[in-house]
């Protein structure tokens, strides 16, 4: 799961982005102008940026300098426009834009533009660790993988349980049941409804804390909610 930031002024752009993004599993960050962005930029950089080139304060290309001037440019950003020019476009890539997608996005496009973004953003972060990694001998409590690799056996008191699925602690100790066996959709919205239900549970059912908690706005938190059967009045009731 990456973390996203789409930067655009129209509503219908940032929701359709962040739903289509949210189903692929990443955790996305909405921004409807430039100060906005800088805001979310200066929180720390996201794996990737969607961009918008027009936009009413400052346009994407101006943003997009300011963070190259200012080394915040460490992240890839693909720029989006449904009037650009081609020597927009170019003077973008030229300040460091990874990619320029033009509006309407096509879903495959999106989706492959974002995946090179990701792909070359594992990339810089591994390119200072290619030295080999000390060997170190495996101790007693540990058990080999098929590859021959340690992993360090499971803690009790964590309560998570290595093979065939995974029992996680949520709030109040409640106990978690998750199958390594269902298909990964499946899975993913196994952890989510788990992940969400955890924190409506530790916050007493607070939107307002549960939205900051996940980084989620409030509108996408109930639509992610709808979208996974969790209901946090019960919830709130029953932490109550």
């Amino acid at each position: 799961m990456a973390n996203i930031l789409v930067v655009d002024d129209e509503m219908g752009i940032r929701e359709l982005l962040s739903e289509i993004l949210s189903d692929e599993g990443h955790a996305i960050q909405l921004a409807e102008n430039a100060q906005q962005a800088r805001e979310a930029r200066a929180q720390g950089a996201p794996d990737l940026v969607l961009l918008d080139i027009w936009m009413p304060d400052t346009d994407g290309v101006t943003l997009l300098k300011e963070w190259q001037r200012d080394g915040l440019l460490t992240m890839p950003v693909i720029m989006m426009s449904g009037h650009a020019t081609i020597d927009t476009a170019v003077e973008a890539t030229r300040i460091g834009a990874l990619n320029f997608l033009e509006k309407p996005i096509a879903l495959q496009k999106l989706l492959k533009a974002v995946q090179a973004g990701l792909t070359r953003a594992q990339e810089t972060v591994r390119a200072p660790a290619l030295a080999p990694r000390p060997v170190v001998a495996a101790q007693p409590e540990e058990t080999p993988s098929a590859a021959g690799v340690g992993f360090a056996a499971p803690n009790p008191a964590a309560g998570i349980t290595v093979r065939g699925g995974a029992t996680v602690a949520g709030a109040d100790n409640h106990m978690f049941n998750l199958s390594f066996d269902l298909p990964l959709r499946e899975a993913r919205d196994a952890f989510e409804r788990m992940y969400f239900e955890h924190h409506l549970g530790r916050e007493g059912g607070s939107m307002t804390r549960v939205a900051e908690k996940t980084g989620l706005e409030r509108t996408h938190l109930y639509r992610k909610l709808k979208q996974l059967g969790v209901e946090p009045g019960k919830l709130a009731k029953k932490n109550a």
